[in-house]
């Protein structure tokens, strides 16, 4: 058999993870059973919800346990197959984790067509991000023509999805993006209406600037000093799928002022809707997902960036840079060709 090299939650992060907290070991794969197929990974997904499974605490989804791999979405390639539905050679949507190989019963994958797109846009544009742009923005922010959309993070793989559906709908796009590249990337490659730097000192003016008639939709990826600058431009009726918090994941205390009564008064008086989601949510929508993001890709509606990083041994150090916005477009880990 071949030899699997797999990525293990040695111990829970305090804080923003070290090296120390992952721990890389290499086995035997082990051999599929009668109705298995053995997986050979291809790609490996990096996204910020992993740090949230990193810890032993109460979430919609049950934590990595001490030991573990760590669990992540991934594309592969059948390498043997003892189940009539699967062939060896065929490429699948799976859920592997951060390992070079893994045995499944064939429940949950799903075959990929090489020839259609590139097979890592299974894992960002064509997949679980730029499933979760479309759903929350549509179902939650619900985008009017003419309205002012604003997303956190417009240069990831699911910010920069939501301003380009947002345009598609007829609203006017703005992204907040960490740095001029950045920044630039989402105005002038991703067509977005207006663009700020978070980083800049006087962002919360500039973002003022932007939004010269408020804000109807933010769709909410960061959370930190990012919300605090659109909250007072949020207008009457003002829509806000909350669909990550990733300045607030590596935090340790939450000290300082109350400021629940201040959100909940303004909630109130401007009859505003704030709504956390996750994308399973929303299965039922998923078939309509990839035949207009296919659509929207063919006709140059939508562009995605994807940023590679190559061999698996290089998962923690790019995983903990993703969460320090390290990342230029979709993370993914090219584990094997």
């Amino acid at each position: 058999m071949p030899t699997n090299t797999r990525i293990l939650l040695a111990a829970r992060p305090n804080g923003r993870p070290k090296p120390t907290d992952f721990r890389m070991e290499t086995v035997d794969a082990s051999a599929p059973a009668e109705g298995e197929v053995l997986l050979k990974t291809l790609f490996l997904s990096l996204d910020p919800y992993m740090r949230g499974r990193m810890n032993d605490a109460k979430s919609y989804a049950k934590p990595v346990e001490l030991g573990a791999v760590m669990e992540g979405g991934t594309v592969s390639e059948v390498s043997d197959s003892r189940n009539p539905n699967f062939s060896k050679g065929d490429i699948v949507l799976s859920h592997s984790g951060w390992q070079s190989y893994a045995v499944s019963d064939g429940a949950g994958l799903r075959k990929l067509d090489p020839a259609a797109a590139p097979v890592s846009t299974a894992l960002g544009v064509l997949g679980m991000p730029g499933f979760t742009a479309y759903s929350g923005l549509l179902t939650i922010g619900k985008p009017m023509p003419g309205e002012t959309v604003v997303v956190a993070a417009a240069s990831g793989a699911v910010g920069s999805a939501v301003g380009q559906i947002a345009k598609i709908k007829g609203a006017r796009a703005v992204g907040i993006a960490g740095g001029p590249e950045k920044c630039a990337f989402v105005r002038d490659e991703l067509g977005f209406d207006a663009v700020v730097d978070h980083r800049s000192p006087d962002f919360a003016a500039q973002l003022i600037t932007a939004c010269p008639d408020g804000i109807d939709v933010y769709f909410e990826n960061v959370g930190g000093h990012v919300w605090d600058a659109v909250f007072p431009l949020l207008n009457e009726f003002a829509r806000v799928p909350v669909c990550g918090l990733i300045a607030q994941y590596n935090s340790t205390s939450h000290a300082g002022a109350d400021r629940l009564p201040v959100l909940m008064r303004e909630v109130l008086s401007r009859s505003l809707n704030i709504r956390g989601f996750i994308q399973r949510e929303f299965v039922d929508q998923r078939r309509d997902f990839y035949r207009e993001m296919a659509g929207w890709i063919a006709d140059g509606s939508v562009r995605y960036r994807e940023d590679i990083v190559d061999g698996i041994e290089n998962a923690p150090e790019a995983f903990m840079g993703l969460l320090d916005g390290k990342n230029f477009g979709k993370l993914v880990v090219r584990v094997a060709s």
